[in-house]
């Protein structure tokens, strides 16, 4: 008998077993994978965690390296609780903030000093999220810290806090069933048939996109060709274990986070590449430059705000096209712009040194329309704007549709390149009811007792969009009030 079993060994699981001991329970922490493809689509991350905090002064004692020459030429402005809770309405589809999100937006920055103070430490994305603008490093989108080492390094960090703390953890021990008595969780069923009692178990596994069935089921009959973009063990386990409790369904089920990819990637993320090599796979500069459809057509407004806003809208847009592939289009204007991923030695692209040439070698797009559609966007160009990364600077192309909001520059330099793109899912957004301290609810409202969950499990956190980093945020929130809930009902 242990007091507290976590189920999962992500982000959200290892929070959570982190603050189970901190609590003083006895915890394990069970997880279906190897040690080395352990840590859940946390492993597979770029580490961004999107949280408020009001200036520079609530960013240092984050950092790893608090005496980094850069950051004296570096702004990184403010994200407020106010903005933080502005973007996520921006993506609610006029819905209110719901409890979730509040927790998510007041509880980000002191989770992260939480973490801080345990030994995670974190770095500003100096690549990805600032472009130098007179001399200075200017972050933008309100994302601005990545934990030290990306998302294997938060994993490996969190893990030894763990560890260190006392704690335990099994791997290739696939959990399939709960023990229950008298209407309590009393445990977890192994694969094989073992049962590990526990007072609380935390269900961290994760939500459905890597079950094809269950993608088709709440997602629609396109993502069955979805890229899985992490972890084969989110399987939907953890719902189908709680539902079977009477667990009630939260937040919206039809909707993910998806992101455009590389169109021949293969599945899970290649699992045979390291992680820095895994996630070049990703194809989100589309904002600086124009997408394509096999119709020849646009179908997105590259520019409507910054990636880290659209990129999760954009990856489900691009598998919906025929044949479930676009293709991104720049010209070398932009070439030091476009992020690492792209230069990548298996990155897939053509080039040319005309539009004409390049549309010629795109296979399966209707070459004509495709022809007209860059001409009419080259030529509805508003040049008279300045182009600046930085901002939104309102640079559009006045008469299209789709509209093109910021960032419209001519397609005239060669030389030129396409780079084929479908859409890869990294998490689903439908999950369970939880209280304030983590604890499944039942529709009535009551809780199943010695029943928790974090992580992707928890509904109504992310409906019709996502804004870049909420993510893991969101898994460190609501994993550490599950573990210390957990802890509570323990006795601990």
């Amino acid at each position: 008998m242990v007091d507290v079993v976590v189920v999962g060994s992500g982000n959200a699981a290892l929070c959570a077993a982190i603050a189970a001991r901190t609590a003083g329970a006895d915890t394990l922490v069970v997880e279906a994978a190897s040690p080395e493809m352990a840590g859940g689509n946390s492993r597979y991350t770029a580490g961004a965690m999107r949280f408020a905090y009001d200036g520079v002064d609530d960013l240092v004692p984050l950092l790893r390296d608090p005496d980094d020459p850069r950051l004296a030429t570096s702004d990184f402005g403010s994200y407020t609780t106010d903005q933080f809770s502005i973007d996520l309405y921006g993506f609610n589809e006029g819905r209110d903030l719901t409890a979730e999100q509040r927790a998510l937006i007041d509880e980000s920055l002191p989770t992260m000093q939480w973490l801080a103070d345990r030994g995670v430490r974190f770095e500003p994305i100096w690549e990805r999220q600032s472009f130098v603008r007179d001399g200075r490093h200017v972050f933008w989108g309100g994302l601005t810290l990545a934990a030290a080492g990306e998302g294997p390094g938060l994993v490996d960090a969190e893990l030894g806090v763990y560890e260190r703390l006392g704690g335990r953890i099994r791997h290739r021990s696939p959990v399939v069933g709960l023990a229950t008595e008298e209407g309590a969780v009393t445990g977890v069923v192994l694969e094989g048939g073992e049962t590990v009692e526990a007072r609380s178990v935390v269900l961290a596994c994760g939500g459905f996109e890597a079950d094809t069935s269950m993608r088709v089921e709440h997602l629609g009959d396109d993502w069955a060709a979805a890229k899985v973009r992490g972890t084969p063990f989110n399987t939907g386990i953890g719902l189908r274990l709680a539902w079977a409790q009477g667990a009630a369904r939260h937040g919206i089920y039809e909707n993910c986070h998806a992101t455009p990819m590389d169109r021949d990637m293969p599945d899970y993320g290649n699992l045979d590449l390291p992680h820095m090599e895994r996630k070049q796979y990703r194809k989100i500069c589309y904002f600086l430059g124009v997408m394509i459809n096999a119709r020849g057509e646009r179908f997105v407004d590259e520019g409507a705000n910054f990636r880290n806003y659209t990129y999760a809208q954009f990856g489900r847009a691009v598998l919906e096209q025929p044949g479930h592939v676009a293709w991104q289009i720049f010209d070398a204007k932009v070439a030091d712009l476009l992020y690492g991923e792209y230069r990548f030695h298996d990155a897939s692209f053509v080039e040319a040194e005309s539009l004409e040439e390049l549309v010629a070698r795109l296979d399966g797009v209707d070459r004509a329309q495709a022809a007209k559609t860059l001409a009419e966007f080259n030529d509805a160009v508003d040049e008279t704007v300045r182009f600046d990364p930085t901002v939104l600077d309102g640079r559009s192309a006045p008469g299209l549709e789709p509209p093109r909001s910021n960032w419209a520059q001519r397609l005239d330099t060669a030389p030129f390149r396409a780079y084929p793109v479908t859409g890869g899912i990294t998490f689903t957004y439908g999950g369970l009811r939880v209280d304030g301290a983590g604890a499944v609810l039942r529709d009535d409202g009551s809780r199943i007792d010695g029943l928790f969950a974090c992580g992707e499990l928890v509904g109504g956190v992310f409906f019709g969009g996502y804004p870049g980093g909420s993510g893991l945020t969101s898994g460190a929130v609501f994993g550490r009030r599950a573990g210390t809930g957990a802890a509570a009902r323990a006795g601990s």
